[in-house]
């Protein structure tokens, strides 16, 4: 299996799992069997006005790509391109780009190809703190970091969109610090941040062909090096010690997936205790907590596992935006050393922030 189907299947299946979790976010599994059926969900349920419809979680994702392929093409600051990246999609969730851009940026509408595409710009219950905290940056213009805390909160927005920064190094601790940079633009709390430092560091293994359970030996390694690291090295611990295939009761005993650490290490438990991706995808969304984030976090885990090929062709026939997707994927994997460079429009496509 090469790079390829690895990162185009850690994409789309994070999207599906993203989709087959819409509907019932924060539902009791016992709602979820009333909605779904005896099983719980076995496919998509009808959300956001159609069958398949993805939620921020995999806009957020889009947008992280977009801003790697921004700060590799034109050399710029990636922390910044993030920042920008994450600012163009609070536009397409109805912010005035006068209101979103900050007040360094003078420009009179956002640019590139990624804002053009018209289904991004529906609102699909985005997180309160991501939302608010990209809409203070519209005010004051001022970049949050880990040293230049935003806030405190340890919310799962910053780890669900990070899979794509596993492209940006073969370096674990740099991809580790770009993910934990890109979660503290909106979340301060470290388990908001090293959760998502963790988490890029083990797709980034997965992609280059090594086995989850050391994937996680990795990460751990590059987590304990910083400070206040307990809470998710706590979490992920309790994840590997959790044996069994995934149950509802079982998942949900690690927690309700709405925090960055709990988020991690119950769809790192469904991966390990699952033996395809698609058996992994309804487990990390039938329980009683955030389950588009939960199936998007391992739907990461798994298409990277298991590659594209792997993924159940009803469900990537009616996922909303594959085709998009499927490009960012392309173009990030020429940009990042696979496939044949990107064309002379890229820049154009992916210009400087």
């Amino acid at each position: 299996m090469n790079l390829s189907s690895r990162f185009r299947g850690s994409l789309l299946a994070g999207a599906i799992g993203d989709a087959l979790g819409a509907a019932t976010e924060f539902d009791s599994i016992d709602r979820i069997r009333e909605i779904a059926g005896p099983d719980g969900i076995t496919d998509f349920i009808e959300a956001y006005g159609g069958i398949g419809k993805i939620t921020d979680d995999t806009q957020m994702t889009m947008f992280t790509l977009e801003a790697l392929l921004r700060a590799r093409i034109n050399g710029g600051d990636v922390v910044h391109a993030l920042q920008m990246a994450y600012q163009r999609w609070l536009h397409t969730q109805g912010v005035p780009w006068t209101r979103a851009r900050g007040p360094k940026n003078t420009s009179e509408e956002p640019d590139g190809w990624l804002i053009t595409v018209a289904e991004l710009f529906s609102r699909r219950a985005p997180g309160l703190t991501c939302f608010g905290e990209l809409e203070a940056y519209g005010r004051t213009g001022i970049q949050p970091s880990i040293d230049r805390p935003v806030n405190n909160s340890k919310g799962c927005g910053g780890v669900m969109r990070a899979a794509p920064i596993a492209l940006w190094s073969d370096d674990p601790a740099e991809v580790f610090e770009l993910g934990a940079d890109s979660a503290a633009l909106t979340h301060g709390h470290p388990s908001g941040y090293l959760s998502s430092g963790a988490f890029a560091v083990i797709v980034q293994q997965l992609l280059a062909g090594v086995p989850l359970r050391y994937a996680v030996d990795v990460s751990i390694k590059e987590l304990v090096k910083h400070r206040m690291h307990e809470e998710q090295l706590t979490a992920l611990e309790a994840a590997l010690k959790l044996d069994g295939p995934p149950t509802p009761e079982r998942v949900e005993s690690l927690g309700q997936g709405n925090i960055g650490e709990t988020a991690l290490s119950m769809s790192v438990y469904v991966a390990l205790n699952t033996g395809d991706p698609n058996t992994a995808l309804l487990a990390a969304v039938n329980h009683s907590g955030d389950s588009d984030s939960t199936g998007s976090i391992c739907g990461n885990l798994v298409g990277a596992m298991y590659g594209e090929e792997a993924l159940q062709s009803s469900w990537l026939n009616r996922l909303e935006l594959r085709e998009a997707i499927e490009r960012l994927a392309d173009d990030a994997l020429a940009e990042f050393g696979v496939g044949t460079k990107s064309d002379d429009r890229r820049v154009s496509r992916y210009p400087a922030d």
